[in-house]
């Protein structure tokens, strides 16, 4: 019998995640649609199922099934994942180079647009696909997303869009202490509606205008109050006792019972219980155990989310190039200790003339054509471009040119959604569109 979960216990398995590795995840979510933007489903032929066969078959993934279906590989410390909508995400290896991550990322990249390409699909890097409707993307067949549909769409009238729409890029690091975890988490947290305008990709739906150059994060902005955004525990001094707090006391969408035989593959509604009462007087019948914990640790989207690793949330998707910027530009403000100290003062600055909701919500409309807190959002952008270029080769000598796209973004002052949507005036043609995002 696994031994009993309490507050204390919760707490002290953060204190047991740190490390001193230095380590950098990626997290990489692609959409594969067709040339016109239409969605694919998972069992019609070439259908995302193929996708994870072939994967298998041809590169050695482990396949793991829920019933009889794959739903996710295995392979070297990666994962291969599905979202809601079919998007395949990439959970890379820890990695102690931002040049072994580039290799993972190249790998993976090349055998998905291979599979596409014989397959008549497009991968395309996006923040919310820009052709098809919501409505029309086939579920994917996770008890998980069977439950968190129907729970998400009673909280948050854009909640589809999240699960079957968007696509993003994350990053993952390590934190020695608490001390250093909430460091970390403040600039992270801090400068995340910033890097949101930075990065803002995902300008149109049913390929028109949205007014927004980061729908995505619009989207996020109408999902589920309870669990997204900026929540106290990482906006206003980060500590251990307060994310386990939150998150014992976080509305639950779904529990695994362990004993089979419901429609959802062992999957139930939780009905908004909490896990503190999951886990102080069980929910029919069950006690929470430690699987339970790490199970609902992800049932929380903030902007940083904390686990075993920090997880910096706040980019769209985007293509290859500009993703592993993402990755170079958090490790060089997280990790070198300088530049965290300079991060940080700007992140301060930033917080001292608008809310991180206003800032978000200004970063989704406008990009880097925003203005926040009275400044343009293009002169916040190249005081952290500064930072993290005299920091990055200190922390990964040679991997300096993989923030070259965010450079030139920022010298540029556009985002990738100016360029999708200058595409959209110009040739407003859905594979026209649907090229211009191609992974």
């Amino acid at each position: 019998m696994s031994p009993r979960l309490d507050r204390a216990a919760l707490i002290a398995s953060f204190e047991g995640y740190g490390s001193k590795k230095q380590l950098v995840g990626g997290e990489f979510e692609r959409a594969v649609v067709r040339p016109d933007g239409r969605p694919v489903a998972y069992d019609e032929d070439h259908g995302i199922r193929w996708y994870l066969e072939e994967f298998a078959g041809r590169w050695g993934w482990s396949i793991v099934t829920e019933g009889d279906h794959p739903i996710a590989l295995e392979k070297d410390g990666a994962n291969l994942t599905l979202e809601p909508g079919g998007q395949i995400e990439l959970s890379g290896a820890p990695h102690a180079s931002l040049r072994d991550l580039e290799r993972e990322l190249a790998t993976n990249r090349a055998q998905l647009v291979e599979l596409a390409d014989e397959a008549g699909h497009v991968a395309i890097g996006c923040g919310l696909t820009p052709i098809a409707s919501i409505p029309s993307i086939p579920w994917m067949p996770k008890g998980r997303y069977v439950v968190m549909r129907e729970y998400l769409a009673k909280h948050g009238e854009l909640a589809h869009f999240m699960m079957k729409g968007t696509t993003s890029v994350q990053a993952n690091f390590d934190y020695v202490d608490e001390a250093d975890c909430a460091e970390k988490v403040a600039v992270a947290t801090g400068l995340a509606p910033l890097v949101t305008a930075i990065f803002a990709n995902s300008p149109l739906y049913e390929n028109k205008p949205t007014g927004f150059e980061s729908m995505r994060a619009n989207v996020w902005r109408h999902t589920d109050p309870d669990r997204t955004g900026f929540p106290t525990p990482i906006a206003d001094g980060f500590r251990f006792d307060r994310w386990v707090d939150y998150l014992l006391e976080v509305p639950m969408m779904f529990y695994k019972r362990r004993s089979p035989g419901d429609s959802y593959g062992g999957w139930a509604h939780a009905n908004g219980r909490t896990f503190r009462e999951y886990m102080e007087t069980g929910i029919d019948g069950q006690l929470a155990e430690q699987k339970d914990w790490e199970l609902h640790q992800t049932s929380v989207f903030p902007e940083v989310r904390i686990k075993r690793t920090i997880e910096v949330r706040c980019g769209d998707g985007v293509g290859p190039d500009l993703a592993l910027a993402f990755c170079a530009l958090f490790a060089a403000i997280l990790y070198v200790e300088p530049a965290r100290a300079a991060a940080s003062e700007l992140a301060l600055d930033l917080r001292r003339r608008a809310t991180l909701a206003d800032q978000h919500l200004s970063a989704a409309i406008g990009g880097l054509s925003a203005t926040i807190g009275g400044r343009p959002t293009g002169e916040w952008a190249k005081a952290l471009a500064a930072i993290a270029t005299s920091a990055l080769s200190s922390f990964d000598k040679g991997s300096l040119p993989l923030l070259d796209p965010f450079l030139d973004r920022i010298e540029k002052r556009r985002s990738p959604a100016r360029d999708l949507l200058d595409q959209w005036n110009s040739n407003a043609d859905p594979a026209a569109i649907v090229r211009a995002v191609a992974y």
